[in-house]
């Protein structure tokens, strides 16, 4: 089928929701601002098609906008740029369905297990692997989520419009009255204010986590377990045992205090709090259910002798299990409320409901009712061994000094001296001296400043919760072995019964090239050998690295690390577990899932994966319902060949390649952001990266310190920056130069080798195309001369220059005419879209302008003006699909 037949319902529904768009500019506004945002998209459609003349217009046009004008006119573009992504996100449901009655779609269980099978891997490896498997995603509260949780419900309730029309024989009434529904919740968006007004707290982002587990994951996993099951059969495989979930969720959200002085100790005791009421109520709602279905008699001597002479014995324990639910969420809120609990004992381990509901579904099997014990009651019963009754594991990330502070301030409270001063060597010895010491080392009465008390308490509340909550320890910044020994030290003496995990982040260029060498040392240290228990897990950060060193060599450092990691975890014996720390820009990591598991180094997978999911990443990829069972399929069918038919090593020609590119990308990298005098004053003035300080994105500052410069900012508003003014220099700065290179030493056959057999490689092509198809010189150029002072603008050109280089040198390895060549369906949507960003820029440039006039003479900006400003910034990362 031709890709326009098989997209054309895709092209039906933008032009639907365009349509009742332009009706609700119409009736909500006046026909006034739907005659001037057409004549402004005609404008820009037109400019976009080459008429120099119309472009020149549509920037005489919006510049002339009154103060008035400009709120309606930005919001109007940003609404359609966000109904396309819902539809854009609806099609892939309505392709995955397709799919599923044609039988071929690629990277699907159903496609992979073949696939193994044929290439001789035994049927019983894949059940082994897929019966241990261990994926887990954590959800991360990085801001790069523009769109307000309100909006999202509201965008949801449009989704479920657009599902009806698709799946439904409508009479000509039911499609009426659809439609009336659409058009309904399109004006109610378009009523609700979509920029936030103040900056989320640590608890407000926990919340939003967990209304994507509410909304979607709750319902996806177990039909996501239900798929599997059918595959594993159809191929003559058992199914997955009941307590089986090859894919589970944890959370930063609350836990991470790296940089960010809002998550204290008490934030963190109420997001668990949270989640456990959030739990308990999904459960509480799921036995409703089951209240409602199992209402049979027949049930086998085991339940009987539970329940006694009862009619209707499932409902007995159903019961009790409500009321023990009711208990748990009266219990929580007391705590949450700080008020002293006497009532019932809540739920505080998952077994307390396991229990019950396997005699109920073994009685049911027992008694010839398999069909009922395999609906609702089965999806509960994977629920709870997928989220527990603590929905999430919680992940706590603090940066390796305040650890290091902390242990100075005991040590010269003893009198022993100054931990700081200390060798790595002394550390270590002091740590696993009283690592084996079972007298207590902390005084009560130690005196301590308020960071290092804060550090103190947050371990003192970790000791209260069960190990069930929690799930790893993250050190970032961390460079030895004694940054994870104390980490484990501190848990000891706050009397943590049961230990987190302790997981180094190696996250800059330095730091990564020297994680094989901690490793070594710290598996070297036979109390921690023994200790670890033949089980380790790292954490490879992807932002900061690409930050420091450019998105090519970061790329190839962390490929690297991860196979020393292996080989050394190999060598003592250890199962080495790699926590990714991907991001949704292709600077940070952002690879699509499949390619990204399959790209890495043979080995590093080995049946167990973490990786972070953030900001817009996870309503990307969990939002719809159909959308989640894809995403988690993908993992899944990843792993599992990863695991069995991971990628062999790459030649040495091609390392030695990478090598020289590597070096050549770092070196033009840093000599542009941090040799050239000209790139600060640059990139603060023609991107807006002091406009996004303005947005209340999420509850971290946007700089790890106050007062630093670009060096401080963190990597997600550094690639947001440039992701605006679409000149997106972190993810090819340095990977052009080096790719030029290699052509000019006449390298072209081994490069086009290297992208047709080493899928690394390959990944990093496809991120790079991607890239710089979303790229756009003109309007790059626009904010340069429109913001920049004169004397940088020079750099500007320069930049744009070696942008245009790189689109030659990709298309020539590629054997490309133009980007996206292979890839219509995402060129067709990025040129749907530029005559609705391309007005969006123009006028958040003209909106920076005047902004920045003003506060040049000592004045406050308009209010109307910043909140156009700041819809814009919303208006762009919603075309763009990815921001940070």
């Amino acid at each position: 089928m031709a890709v326009d037949d098989v997209h054309s319902a895709l092209r039906d529904d933008v032009r639907l929701l365009g349509d009742l768009l332009g009706e609700t500019l119409r009736d909500q506004e006046g026909p006034w601002l739907l005659d001037l945002v057409e004549e402004i998209r005609l404008l820009a459609k037109s400019a976009r098609s080459g008429h120099q003349d119309n472009a020149d217009l549509l920037v005489q046009k919006l510049s002339a906008l009154d103060d008035k004008q400009w709120v309606p006119v930005a919001r109007a573009f940003s609404h359609f740029l966000n109904l396309a992504n819902i539809a854009e996100q609806y099609h892939r449901v309505r392709r995955r369905r397709g799919y599923q009655q044609d039988g071929n779609q690629e990277a699907t269980l159903d496609e992979v297990i073949p696939r193994l099978l044929k290439q001789g891997v035994a049927k019983e490896e894949i059940s082994t692997v897929l019966g241990s498997m261990s994926v887990d995603l954590v959800l991360t509260a990085h801001p790069t989520e523009v769109t307000r949780r309100t909006l999202i419900r509201k965008y949801d309730e449009i989704t479920d419009c657009l599902h009806r029309f698709d799946t439904v024989r409508l009479t000509q009434e039911e499609h009426d009255a659809t439609r009336e529904a659409l058009l309904r919740k399109i004006v109610s968006a378009w009523h609700t204010d979509e920029i936030r007004r103040d900056k989320p707290t640590p608890v407000d982002e926990a919340r939003w986590g967990f209304v994507s587990i509410e909304q979607y994951l709750w319902h996806a996993v177990p039909t996501h377990l239900r798929e599997v099951d059918r595959v594993l059969v159809k191929h003559e495989l058992p199914a997955l045992a009941l307590s089986t979930v090859p894919v589970q969720f944890s959370s930063w959200m609350g836990g991470d205090r790296d940089g960010n002085p809002n998550v204290t100790a008490r934030v963190t005791e109420e997001v668990l709090l949270l989640a456990r009421w959030m739990a308990a109520d999904l459960l509480a709602r799921d036995i409703d259910v089951l209240l409602s279905e199992l209402s049979m008699q027949d049930c086998n001597d085991a339940l009987r002798r539970e329940v006694g002479d009862s009619r209707e014995p499932y409902r007995v324990v159903l019961k009790q299990l409500k009321q023990r639910l009711a208990d748990t969420l009266v219990w929580a809120e007391s705590e949450l409320a700080g008020h002293f609990y006497d009532g019932p004992m809540p739920i505080l381990q998952a077994s307390e409901l396991l229990r019950p509901l396997m005699q109920c579904f073994d009685s049911l099997n027992d008694c010839g009712m398999a069909a009922i014990a395999q609906g609702e009651l089965l999806d509960t019963i994977r629920r709870l061994h997928c989220f527990g009754v603590t929905l999430l594991k919680l992940d706590i990330r603090q940066e390796s000094q305040r650890h290091a502070n902390v242990m100075q301030c005991i040590t010269q409270h003893l009198g022993i001296g100054d931990y700081l001063e200390w060798s790595e060597e002394e550390k270590q010895v002091f740590l696993v001296g009283e690592l084996e010491n079972n007298r207590p080392l902390i005084p009560l009465d130690m005196p301590a400043d308020e960071e290092v008390t804060e550090v103190l308490q947050t371990f003192r509340a970790l000791s209260h919760q069960s190990i069930d909550a929690l799930g790893a320890y993250v050190i970032s910044m961390a460079t030895h072995p004694s940054d994870v020994l104390v980490v484990i030290l501190l848990q000891k003496e706050a009397g943590m019964k049961t230990l987190m995990r302790v997981v180094p982040l190696f996250e800059t260029l330095s730091d990564l090239q020297g994680a094989g060498n901690t490793l070594s040392q710290l598996l070297q240290i036979p109390w921690y050998l023994s200790h670890i228990q033949g089980k380790q897990e790292i954490m490879v950060g992807y932002s900061d690295s690409a930050k420091d060193a450019g998105f090519m060599a970061a790329s190839w450092a962390q490929y690297q690390t991860q196979e020393k990691l292996v080989a050394i975890a190999n060598e003592y014996d250890v199962h080495l577990t790699l926590f990714h720390g991907r991001g949704g820009s292709a600077s940070r990591g952002g690879a699509p899932s499949y390619e990204a598991i399959l790209s890495q180094p043979a080995g590093s997978v080995n049946g167990a994966l973490r990786v972070t999911e953030q900001g817009e990443v996870i309503r990307a990829k969990f939002s719809p319902k159909g959308v989640a069972i894809r995403t988690l399929d993908l993992y899944v069918s990843a792993t599992l060949e990863a695991t069995l038919k991971p990628a062999p090593p790459p030649k040495e020609a091609w390392r030695d390649q990478m090598d020289r590119m590597a070096e050549t990308a770092l070196s033009t990298y840093r000599q542009v952001v941090r040799q050239d005098s000209r790139f600060i004053p640059y990139f603060r003035s023609a991107t807006p990266e002091q406009e996004l300080q303005r947005l209340a994105l999420g509850s971290r500052p946007a700089k790890r310190k106050a007062s630093g410069g670009v060096e401080s900012l963190r990597a997600i508003p550094w690639v947001f920056a440039w992701t605006q003014m679409r000149l997106m220099l972190p993810a090819w700065l340095g990977t052009g130069a080096a790719l030029s290179e290699a052509l000019q030493q006449g390298r072209l056959d081994e490069l086009k080798e290297m992208l047709s057999q080493w899928p690394y490689f390959k990944m990093i092509f496809s991120m790079l195309e991607m890239v710089l198809a979303k790229g756009d010189l003109s309007i790059a150029s626009y904010y340069e001369q429109r913001l920049a002072d004169i004397e940088h603008r020079s750099l500007g050109e320069e930049l744009r220059t070696r942008f245009a280089d790189a689109i030659d040198i990709t298309e020539t390895v590629l054997d490309h005419s133009f980007l996206l060549q292979s890839n219509p369906v995402i060129r067709h949507s990025i040129k749907v879209r530029n005559p609705y960003l391309d007005p969006l820029h123009v006028l958040q440039v003209e909106l920076m302008r005047k902004a920045r006039a003003i506060e040049a003479k000592g004045e406050e900006a308009p209010p109307e003006l910043l909140k156009a400003l700041m819809i814009t910034v919303a208006g762009i990362a919603a075309g763009m699909r990815n921001t940070g």
